[in-house]
């Protein structure tokens, strides 16, 4: 079958663009020839047409984490809170730097708002972006700068990274570890929920602590969707999901995104792109099993994480798509996972804004 169309649900390429911090990145990922997973080039190549774009406000000076990911286990301290003028800093230039793109891109990328934005980007052929955040630290407890943030376009948001924050707490990278690290969601946290509803704005709960996780599934009316995690089943590291906790997204018809990330990915938890697209396909397996054909779907990591070298980088996804054709996946369910059920869940979510 030819490789479906993509959306993917997380992709960190504006945080490479805004550390490398040169003309030539905005360049290189419109024409071609940039570093990392994503460029438009490899993005059509590999079918990718779409996805959340991540604003993630980086620790300073937070060391590359996937050198502390051996074989055999680990358990790196969360780092520490960030500070919100910090964090309100590189949260602006990371959505000057999506709107940059869409200006320059003189009409490959589109800001999408919708699920009518995603569909007519793709009828021009054109990648639909949809701002998204990865850490609440920019936001103010009485959530002043959301309102702004979802007038320019924010559509999705985790309250956490693995950092706790004045929203909620996040879980440590930490194998094996059970996801059962922290305490609930503080009294904004249980505010940005309900405002969240009120807009209609996905709340990601990847990174979020399970007593956190189960706070949000009591207060949301909002299908629950977990952008980019996988089955702690498989691979008990503390970011992966609990199989109660997939029966809970299973049960408010929300959707999990597959992680690339080979640590939250292998049995032996470490980051090691020697990883066979047969562990991919056991995480599908089993997601699947949990969430039904209508809860499954990606969420790459795509420029955020160590992934197969199977895969390598958006040009590869069509690699993916073979694997799953000769595990028996028909093509209906190759195209649910690849962007339906993503454009289902969005319009589930969105749809309630007021």
């Amino acid at each position: 079958m030819p490789s479906p169309i993509v959306f993917d649900g997380h992709n960190d390429v504006l945080l490479r663009i805004m550390e490398e911090g040169t003309p030539r990145a905005f360049e290189t990922f419109l024409n071609g020839g940039a570093g990392g997973h994503i460029d438009l080039k490899r993005a059509e190549t590999g079918g990718l047409r779409g996805g959340m774009f991540a604003i993630f406000p980086p620790s300073p000076h937070e060391a590359d984490v996937t050198s502390r990911m051996p074989k055999g286990g680990y358990a790196l301290p969360l780092p520490v809170p960030l500070e919100k003028a910090v964090a309100e800093v590189s949260t602006v230039h990371m959505a000057s730097i999506l709107f940059r793109l869409e200006r320059m891109s003189k009409g490959r990328l589109k800001v999408c708002r919708s699920v009518a934005d995603i569909e007519a980007a793709w009828a021009v052929g054109a990648m639909a972006a949809v701002l998204h955040i990865e850490g609440a630290e920019a936001l103010d407890e009485d959530l002043k700068l959301l309102d702004v943030l979802h007038a320019a376009g924010l559509r999705s948001i985790g309250m956490v990274w693995s950092r706790n924050n004045i929203f909620a707490d996040g879980v440590p990278m930490a194998f094996p570890s059970s996801p059962d690290v922290g305490g609930g969601l503080k009294e904004p946290g249980k505010r940005l929920v309900e405002r969240c509803n009120e807009l209609g704005i996905l709340l990601d709960l990847s990174h979020l602590n399970e007593k956190g996780f189960w706070d949000v599934a009591e207060l949301s009316n909002a299908p629950l969707v977990a952008t980019h995690s996988n089955a702690h089943a498989l691979c008990p590291v503390s970011r992966n999901l609990t199989d109660s906790q997939l029966d809970a997204i299973a049960a408010s018809k929300g959707v999990v995104g597959l992680n690339f990330a080979t640590a939250f990915l292998r049995e032996d938890g470490s980051m090691d792109d020697n990883t066979p697209l047969e562990t991919m396909l056991r995480h599908l397996d089993h997601l699947l099993g949990r969430l039904g054909e209508d809860g499954v779907a990606l969420g790459s990591d795509f420029d955020g994480a160590m992934i197969p070298r199977a895969i390598k980088d958006a040009a590869g996804l069509p690699a993916l798509f073979s694997a799953m054709e000769s595990r028996g996946y028909g093509s209906d369910l190759i195209e649910k996972i690849a962007h339906k059920n993503w454009l289902g869940v969005l319009g589930r979510t969105w749809k309630t804004a007021a």
